[in-house]
């Protein structure tokens, strides 16, 4: 009898593992090789410049074409792309140079197997690139994760920033009750993290883009398709893990405070789900020369959510700080 049990159980057992094998096997999704995405989601703006490390790394340089326009490099978030800046390339191309580009692990930008990938790693990448690109001196901008990018790179490299822009940037510690938190966010530093990686997530994308926005209704097909193909690029997924998993070193009053010696500008939605508003009133609190925009009823990408009036903001803030500047130079 207990032998006939025990056959039974084992055979329930095997008979949930292949249906859990059958279930992983429909669900598994392949890498999508470049070249495929590529002809998808380049465009006419699309250039590659190779840099030290293998990293083949996609940019758009874009808008106006006068030499002594000012330039304003963008920086995207977790999981995006440079696609995210498009609504401002659109508004602000007219009067100033815009270069935008897609970091290791994201869009269009290759890096090689084992890259090893951090904020400090993005801001570094930054710095080459700028080289690269004789960016001598330049107003960045960045969005949530590259907002942390960004100010990183301000505090290694002030000679070559006129300027910057923080959109719902992260980089304080948050600590929120984790049901504030995405669910997709929540999985990929579960144990399951590197399996679910592998697996049709373009629900929980969906999801996580509906929690990005105030209004879910910016989010279509077309944008959760864009997002999840782009993450399925050779070695994109290893990459978001470790950004979603690795070390974290947090924002103190004392690390920021050297950017008072520079122009700022927080952009910070009131109802971000992602990086709390608080944060946006943190950055503004502990850099003394910074200006604060808190937007009603608007979410982590302002930038997409109301392009026109985020835009109208930069311009102001653009134009005024080169005029402080030149003021102060000719005094």
């Amino acid at each position: 009898m207990l032998k006939w049990l025990a056959g039974i159980i084992l055979g329930f057992i095997g008979l949930i593992a292949i249906v859990g094998a059958i279930g992983y096997f429909a669900l598994k999704r392949d890498d999508i090789p470049y070249p495929t995405l590529a002809a998808k989601y380049e465009s006419a703006a699309s250039r590659y410049v190779d840099l030290p490390g293998n990293v083949r790394l996609h940019y758009r340089d874009q808008g106006a074409i006068d030499p002594a326009a000012p330039t304003l490099l963008l920086i995207h978030g977790f999981s995006a792309s440079l696609h995210t800046w498009e609504p401002w390339v659109a508004r602000l191309g007219d009067t100033y140079r815009i270069v935008s580009l897609d970091l290791p692990g994201h869009g269009l930008t290759s890096a090689p197997a084992g890259y090893q990938a951090s904020i400090e790693a993005y801001s570094d990448l930054i710095e080459t690139f700028a080289r690269a690109q004789n960016l001598s001196r330049f107003i960045i901008a960045g969005s949530s994760m590259g907002g942390n990018a960004a100010w990183r790179y301000a505090l290694a490299h002030p000679e070559r920033v006129e300027s910057l822009i923080l959109v719902g940037a992260s980089g304080w510690e948050d600590t929120r009750y984790s049901d504030s938190e995405p669910t997709v966010f929540k999985l990929l530093r579960s144990p399951a993290g590197p399996l679910l990686m592998q697996l049709d997530n373009t629900r929980f994308i969906r999801q996580g883009l509906e929690a990005s926005f105030y209004d879910p209704a910016f989010v279509d097909d077309a944008m959760v398709t864009r997002y999840a193909e782009l993450a399925r690029a050779p070695g994109h997924r290893d990459i978001l893990l470790q950004m979603s998993t690795g070390r974290r070193v947090y924002a103190t009053p004392e690390m920021l405070a050297p950017l008072a010696a520079m122009p700022v500008l927080v952009l910070q939605g009131d109802t971000d789900r992602l990086v709390p508003a608080e944060h946006g009133r943190n950055f503004a609190n502990a850099i003394s020369s910074s200006t604060l925009v808190m937007y009603e009823n608007v979410g982590h990408i302002p930038h997409e959510e109301i392009a026109d009036r985020s835009a109208a903001d930069v311009r102001a803030f653009i134009d005024t700080t080169r005029v402080q500047a030149n003021m102060a130079s000719v005094n």
